[in-house]
Formats: structure tokens, C-alpha cells, sequence
């Protein structure tokens, strides 16, 4: 199998799995995880605009909202991890954790873009959910045609990328810490326009697109382990792992929006 960069998509979480295999006769479909994975995303969206709404109405839920279903939604990773099994309860469970957390962090984005009289049309997490929809639907048709395949050497040069924009991102954080700020990697950044806003752009473009090629070893993963005979239940753990990809990618085309609202924007 492909070793995809989601630790849920791992040999060893599938393996777990796979090596518990009795009954050959009731076998997962890609289009089974694919189906999942709609409900999965649906439950996240309602969850997001439930969370949004919540938050807005009543602000003193706000950060309580936000923290909880981060510490949720970690958790439910975690318990996931090291039983797979469980998916089948924890992966919806997780999609609407994981959709109220990015409904309050929207809410959070936009109430910035609002304080500096920004006006964003049809609302960031709207932008957002298009541009993801947009790049899923571009992935999967990469992967179903075959126009891109992602084998050893792609995933190779996709890791390579990965750990090195995660040592650079520690690298600043650590930093930070003594005064050394970073505008370009700063959503804040943004607003001030300037060489420092485009760099901040371009890198947030940059890992936007990371993170959707990421969905096609992610795609390819999910190809192997129906094709090694997974069962039924395992379309779950595979719509969790996909969900946890397209998460990421939520979030940066989350911020992707921000960042292109503060600098070209309406302002009032």
C-alpha cells in the first residue's frame, strides 16, 4: 500500500483492520467511502452553521464553542488512532465537532474583517466551502482519470514539501517567541498591504494547493485498501481520514478568503 501523509490512511491503522478480516462476502467500495464521506461532510457543513449561528447570537458561547470542539475533535482523533473500529460512531461524531470549530473560527475571521469595516460577499465561510468543493471535485477528477497518479515518487516529493513547511512553521513559532515577527506568515499581515501581504498570499496559495495533492494520495489510499479485500465497516475509517484532509484544506482556503478580503476588499 501507499503510506498516505493522514496517520488515519496509515498501513498500520489500516492493517489493524484488515488483519480482522473473517467474512469476505460484504467488502467496502470506493464508492462506499465516497457516499460516507458525503455524510460525514454534510454533517460538518450543518454542524458549521449551527456553531456560526450559536456563536453569533449568544457571544458568550463563542470561545467556549471554539475550545471545546478543538479538545473534542482531538480527542475523537486520537481514540480513532488507536482503534479504528470506531469509526463508525466517531467519524460522524468528529465531522460535527470539527464543523463547529471551523463555524466559530469563520465567525472569528469575519468579525476582524467587519471591525476594520470589510464587507465580504456572501460571507467568508461560503468562499471558503466553494473553493474546497472546487478543489475535491478537481482532485477526484485527477485521480479518476488518471491524469495525475499519485505513486511513491509523487508522495515522496509531497512528504519532502510537508516536513519542511511544518520545520519552517516551527521555526517561526519558536521565534516569535523572542520579538521576531513574521508578517507573511501573520494573517494580520494582510492588512497592511505591501511586499509583505503578496508573500503572505502566495504562501497561503502555496499550501492550499499542498494540501489538495494531498487528497489524491489520500484517493490512492483508499483505492489499495478496497482493492486488498477491506470490509464494509472500513469505509467509515476511510471517510474519516478523507475528512480529516479536507479539513485542512477547509482551513487554508478559509484563510485563503481572509487574506484576499483584507487586502482588495470593500471597505466602508
Amino acid at each position: 500500500m501507499l503510506t498516505s501523509s493522514n496517520p488515519v490512511l496509515s498501513d498500520q491503522s489500516l492493517g489493524r483492520v484488515l488483519g480482522q478480516i473473517g467474512d469476505r462476502s460484504n467488502l467496502a467500495s470506493v464508492q462506499g467511502v465516497l457516499a460516507k464521506t458525503g455524510i460525514c461532510t454534510i454533517l460538518a457543513v450543518a454542524a458549521g452553521a449551527v456553531g456560526y449561528v450559536v456563536a453569533q447570537t449568544y457571544p458568550a458561547m463563542y470561545m467556549i464553542s471554539l475550545i471545546a470542539s478543538l479538545v473534542v475533535s482531538l480527542i475523537l482523533f486520537f481514540v480513532m488512532m488507536a482503534k479504528p473500529a470506531a469509526a463508525v460512531v466517531c467519524a460522524p461524531v468528529y465531522s460535527i465537532t470539527q464543523g463547529v470549530f471551523l463555524g466559530c473560527l469563520s465567525l472569528m475571521l469575519e468579525s476582524i474583517l467587519a471591525a476594520k469595516g470589510i464587507t465580504v460577499a456572501g460571507g467568508l465561510a461560503l468562499q471558503a466551502f466553494i473553493i474546497t468543493g472546487s478543489l475535491m471535485a478537481a482532485m477526484l477528477a485527477l485521480h479518476s482519470f488518471g491524469i495525475i497518479r499519485a505513486g511513491p515518487r509523487f508522495q515522496s516529493v509531497l512528504f519532502v514539501v510537508t516536513a519542511g513547511l511544518g520545520i519552517a512553521m516551527l521555526v517561526a513559532f519558536v521565534v516569535s517567541l523572542f520579538g521576531v515577527n513574521m508578517p507573511w506568515l501573520s494573517l494580520s499581515g494582510a492588512f497592511g498591504g505591501g511586499s509583505a501581504a503578496w508573500i503572505g498570499l502566495g504562501i497561503n496559495a502555496a499550501i492550499l494547493l499542498l494540501a489538495s495533492l494531498w487528497l489524491l494520495v489520500d484517493l490512492a489510499q483508499i483505492d489499495e485498501a478496497v482493492a486488498a479485500g477491506a470490509p464494509k465497516s472500513v469505509e467509515w475509517l476511510l471517510a474519516f481520514g478523507l475528512i480529516v484532509t479536507l479539513a485542512w484544506v477547509y482551513l487554508e482556503a478559509l484563510k485563503l478568503a481572509f487574506r484576499l478580503a483584507a487586502m482588495f476588499g470593500e471597505r466602508k
